[in-house]
């Protein structure tokens, strides 16, 4: 519950995206779902996770009634995610009543999805306004894809990304979570997927999250990722686009880019414009810390988008100037990231 002294201060012409460091936060991804067709490992815990009743998840209006309370503040990009956004039967819809918004200010419109599902329903998504995408991928193994998702379905989530490479998007991100011996050997596949596919492969630090056994002996830095794709490749260090997250560099002469997402090794705080929205409606504006406000319950008991502004400022300015480091983030509680959102 916020004091009235902090409702006061949170007024709908300040700026409610600015937080006390000055950090504006223009890019919102929002989660559509806690389900999944997937199980990985570092994403949900082995036993699973109790979801959340439906009738407690954000609905298609409540999504639409948010995101464009955002944009209208100044958010220029929204990605959802999930679980898996493309278990969602209203995907279409969203996405559409998305796209319509872009008068107001919004840019981009993307996505994360592990791909399985991926190939039939991607034209029509593309054609509702989506024009950035992220595959997940951890592995260019057949046998350890299973291992790792503990499901099957790699053809098909290279059949994605095939059918996306023809497809009028912006951008198509390869998303590989990094875990020491389980596929850091696989650096060097993943480079030459950029070789004759404009593809933007992205290694990511393995994070810790609630139930997914974090160890920093899994753990391996981009520091050592560079090192060892350096031994086999000549790197050229790319121009970083503001705000964003991935350290970039390429092959000279490949088609594609690698970036590299240093969230543990060195964090990108001081320049995070990230704010998230979970499945049943819960604002974080970090994706470490466990601090959450719930606007559904907000609008579900009559909120005006006044009040709204108001509580989402609030909690923006709450925002800390970095999370607490590896060591602490690995004891620290947090919901598991597929209840979350990737």
């Amino acid at each position: 519950m916020l004091k009235k002294s902090e409702e006061l201060e949170s007024t709908h012409g300040l700026d409610m995206l600015t937080d006390t460091f000055g950090r504006t936060h223009t890019y919102l991804r929002i989660s559509l779902t806690e389900r999944c067709n997937l199980r990985c490992v570092y994403c949900m815990p082995e036993e699973g996770v109790d979801l959340t009743p439906k009738e407690q998840l954000l609905t298609t209006d409540e999504i639409h009634r948010l995101a464009a309370l955002f944009v209208k503040a100044g958010v220029t990009k929204i990605r959802f995610t999930g679980g898996e956004p493309t278990v969602r039967s209203d995907l279409r819809e969203i996405i559409t009543a998305t796209d319509a918004l872009r008068p107001l200010g919004l840019e981009t419109i993307a996505m994360t999805s592990n791909g399985i599902v991926l190939a039939r329903r991607l034209p029509e998504l593309v054609e509702a306004g989506l024009n950035v995408l992220n595959i997940s991928l951890d592995t260019l193994d057949p046998y350890k894809f299973a291992i790792i998702t503990r499901r099957n379905g790699y053809s098909k989530v290279m059949e994605a990304i095939d059918v996306a490479l023809g497809l009028p998007l912006k951008a198509v991100k390869l998303n590989c979570v990094v875990m020491r011996k389980v596929n850091d050997v696989e650096l060097e596949g993943f480079v030459e997927l950029t070789r004759d596919r404009p593809l933007d492969v992205r290694f990511i630090e393995y994070m810790p999250f609630e139930g997914n056994r974090w160890s920093d002996s899994k753990f391996v830095p981009y520091s050592e990722m560079l090192e060892k794709i350096k031994a086999k490749f000549p790197l050229e260090r790319l121009e970083d686009e503001p705000n964003h997250t991935a350290k970039a560099w390429r092959v000279p002469g490949y088609k594609g880019r690698l970036g590299f997402i240093t969230s543990m090794s060195e964090h990108f705080c001081s320049t995070c414009n990230r704010i998230r929205l979970t499945a049943d409606g819960n604002l974080k504006v970090c994706l470490f810390g466990a601090s959450e406000v719930s606007l559904r319950d907000a609008m579900r008991q009559g909120a005006t988008d006044e009040e709204l502004s108001r509580i989402i400022s609030v909690a923006v300015r709450r925002k800390k100037a970095r999370h607490a480091g590896m060591s602490e983030l690995s004891r620290a509680p947090n919901r598991p990231m597929i209840k979350i959102g990737g």
